[in-house]
């Protein structure tokens, strides 16, 4: 199909979500518990505009003319890869799933996407929104299954050309693994991160800044790949900002994800709601402090519920901040210097995101350059759209999502030699 007719889609799909971002977003948090008004922007209008940016996009990707001697034409064409296999996680499985998906088929390939199992109903619901759209049949299949079975045989599939994930390390050595066990299939992997929030005492605006960054780890119960789990604060503000920050983490309203006054969701499963608060009892013992939250509420419901949770005297080292939690538990360190904090920061396995909250110009560039993040936010914790690239250093990954650079992974360079 020709460019412009994959534009026509593209729109299409975005229209028939934004025509049915209620009904899709419900179907998403029924599943996953994200509270339904984070849920409209980050799911349903997120996807929407992600289709919507690729389609603007893909006719106004060139193939090159190289400067050869005036007696050879060299030309580099762009082609679609093939089959891509794309397996995406249940925290947001709209958007994410957008983020592989639109690219993917602006860029001209075929798809066959794999929900998670704890969340495909929006993913099975966009699949017959493309077929309404127009999209060929054949070109996009969501199958569904446990990642063991369905998720191994895409990715041990020799009819699979590219690979995408987001998810677990843990899977995305498996997924390496598997490539290297069936057709050497390119493999670009999503897998989180430990994300480092730097305040300095000169932050523009502490009290903004403790808002902010409240909802920087405590939005989607913490379900969310980039949140700012780790926040290391500048030793003589440590105790303030602790308290500015457990002030507006406690003001928070967590209940029925349904429920428009609920601020904050459901954790996914009784699995991930009993290692969160292992997670706390760990760090306890280690030696840290609850300063807020702890425990699991709104039990009565038969909800997976847990409180805001802020931990403070957590070292380093210990597990509480060097692993990921993915869930609503904020671990907490003082530092002194900038060179002390940007060993902190860079001092765990991951490098997806980092935040750092300071007036001095100078400082936040010095610290973009020395964090180890593929996303550094400045006087702000999340929101970049879809024109920035989002993709991980270290064992957060390799690739990206969002972006023009995301059609890197969907399309494989040709070059024409030709002797004139």
């Amino acid at each position: 199909m020709a460019p412009a007719g994959r534009k026509k889609v593209l729109h299409k799909i975005a229209d028939i979500i934004e025509r049915d971002a209620l009904a899709l977003t419900v179907l998403g948090v029924r599943d996953n518990g994200t509270e339904i008004n984070m849920a409209l922007k980050a799911e349903a209008g997120s996807a929407a505009g992600t289709f919507r940016y690729y389609a603007e996009a893909i006719d106004k990707v060139y193939g090159e003319i190289a400067p050869t001697d005036p007696s050879v034409l060299g030309l580099v064409h762009r082609e679609a890869v093939g089959v891509v296999g794309a397996i995406v996680p249940w925290n947001f499985p709209l958007m994410i799933g957008a983020w592989k998906l639109a690219p993917a088929l602006a860029a001209g390939n075929s798809v066959v996407l794999k929900p998670a199992e704890t969340a495909s109903l929006s993913l099975l619901r966009l699949a017959e929104i493309c077929t309404e759209a127009g999209l060929p049949d054949g070109v996009l299949n969501v199958v569904t299954g446990y990642g063991h079975e369905t998720g191994a045989a895409l990715a041990l599939s020799m009819d699979v050309d590219v690979l995408v994930f987001t998810g677990s390390g843990m899977t995305g050595r498996r997924l390496l693994e598997y490539s290297a066990q069936s057709n050497l299939k390119r493999v670009y992997l999503e897998l989180g991160g430990k994300s480092p929030n730097i305040v300095f005492a000169d932050a523009p605006d502490l009290d903004q800044a403790a808002k902010v960054s409240a909802m920087g780890i405590f939005r989607n119960s913490g379900q969310v790949c980039v949140a700012g789990s780790r926040l290391l604060v500048e030793r003589s503000i440590h105790d303030e900002f602790v308290d500015r920050m457990a002030h507006h983490a406690k003001a928070l309203k967590v209940g029925d994800p349904l429920d428009l006054g609920s601020q904050i969701g459901a954790v996914n499963s009784d699995r991930q709601l009993a290692g969160n608060l292992g997670f706390v009892d760990d760090a306890v013992r280690d030696g840290a402090q609850i300063a807020l939250g702890g425990s699991r509420i709104l039990e009565s419901t038969g909800g997976y519920y847990m409180e805001p949770t802020i931990v403070t005297g957590v070292d380093p080292s210990h597990k509480l901040a060097q692993q990921e939690v993915f869930g609503p538990v904020l671990a907490v360190m003082p530092f002194d210097t900038e060179d002390q904090a940007l060993r902190i920061a860079n001092g765990t396995d991951y490098g997806l995101a980092a935040g750092v909250w300071t007036s001095n110009l100078s400082r936040a560039h010095r610290m973009i350059r020395g964090l180890q993040a593929g996303v550094v936010h400045v006087n702000t914790y999340g929101g970049p759209d879809n024109t920035v690239p989002l993709g991980g250093v270290k064992q957060s990954g390799n690739g990206h999502d969002k972006s023009m650079h995301a059609l890197d992974k969907y399309t494989d360079l040709k070059t024409a030699w030709i002797q004139l």
